[in-house]
């Protein structure tokens, strides 16, 4: 079989074909979509609205969804659309059916990133909670066994100590209500040793003994692990590392989004990886996707979204 057949059979996307399939027997969650004025984003919604994930509700200028869906050949009908001005009033409006109920899930259209979360971290009218607000990519890597949780990469461009137990705290909590178990937890730094001039490793050698102390709960940590030795069991045995989280490792926390952000991008465009994204730390999950992400990618999104949602809900009703 030649290199390219075999790559080709491995890229299947069954880590994804499996978060989807969980979906199937779950009831759809109202789904307030913050101006979807671009193909990728109207095309999207209406896609997983199909799939019976979302009940979308489309917040943004009617006229201009409705000539895009018109030009594209998407069908409306039954589809809520709310008439707003511009993408920041799209913004605000959608955070604020969140708020009042009419909506449990939260879907980022063709605005910035920082335009919703903007709206999301208000403190009188957002959706904020007692924690940091955090990004998980969920990761299907062709080549590698396991799905891989990369956090933070898209929110938290340089945080501390204590914003760190809470982006490790969300991506835990994702992990669990996926139904998957408990994670192996890699604290990434350059190296493996605690060294004082690499001021990630000592960050990494405290946040285990905070998960040591209870202050981090639902998962094992280790660090600093390098990234080799994080996921690859034979870099750990040369390097002999003993720990059950190195060379094992399912969610790998970067030491800034710097790192983060070129470590998704490297898997995704040299090892062919899809990067299904997620905020969370909000009251509900926020679908982030991105122009560049491909239609299984946005499904795989939203069933993560929608999973998490659904476990929430069966612990605890949505407060409004």
């Amino acid at each position: 079989m030649t290199k390219k057949a075999v790559v080709t059979q491995l890229r299947q996307h069954e880590k994804y074909e499996r978060l989807i399939a969980a979906t199937k027997n779950l009831a759809a969650l109202a789904t307030a979509v913050a101006h979807p004025c671009d193909e990728t984003s109207l095309r999207g919604a209406l896609d997983a609205a199909k799939a019976g994930m979302i009940e979308p509700i489309l917040v943004g200028p009617k006229d201009k969804i409705t000539d895009l869906a018109k030009s594209l050949g998407l069908d409306l009908a039954g589809i809520d659309i709310v008439d707003v001005p511009h993408s920041q009033a799209a913004a605000d409006k959608a955070v604020e059916l969140v708020r009042t109920g009419k909506a449990e899930l939260l879907m980022k259209g063709s605005l910035h990133s920082d335009e919703l979360l903007s709206a999301v971290a208000k403190r009188d009218t957002g959706l904020r909670t007692g924690r940091r607000i955090s990004h998980v990519f969920v990761m299907d890597v062709p080549t590698h066994a396991e799905t891989l949780f990369i956090t933070d990469a898209a929110v938290n461009i340089a945080p501390d100590l204590m914003a760190k137990r809470d982006i490790i705290q969300n991506a835990i909590d994702l992990y669990a209500g996926l139904g998957l178990g408990t994670p192996k937890v890699a604290i990434l730094s350059a190296v493996e040793t605690v060294n004082p001039s690499i001021p990630s490793t000592i960050e990494a050698a405290a946040l285990c003994k905070m998960a040591d102390r209870g202050q981090i709960t639902g998962g094992e940590l280790d660090g600093p692990l390098a990234f080799d030795n994080a996921i690859s069991p034979e870099a750990a045995r040369i390097k002999g590392i003993k720990s059950p989280v190195a060379g094992q490792a399912q969610i790998l926390v970067v030491p800034d989004l710097e790192a983060g952000n070129m470590l998704a991008k490297n898997l995704s465009f040299l090892s062919n990886a899809d990067a299904a994204g997620i905020v969370l730390g909000a009251r509900v999950p926020i679908i982030l996707t991105s122009r560049a992400d491909n239609v299984r990618t946005r499904m795989a999104s939203c069933a993560v979204a929608m999973l998490l949602a659904h476990s929430r809900r069966a612990k605890e009703p949505i407060r409004t």
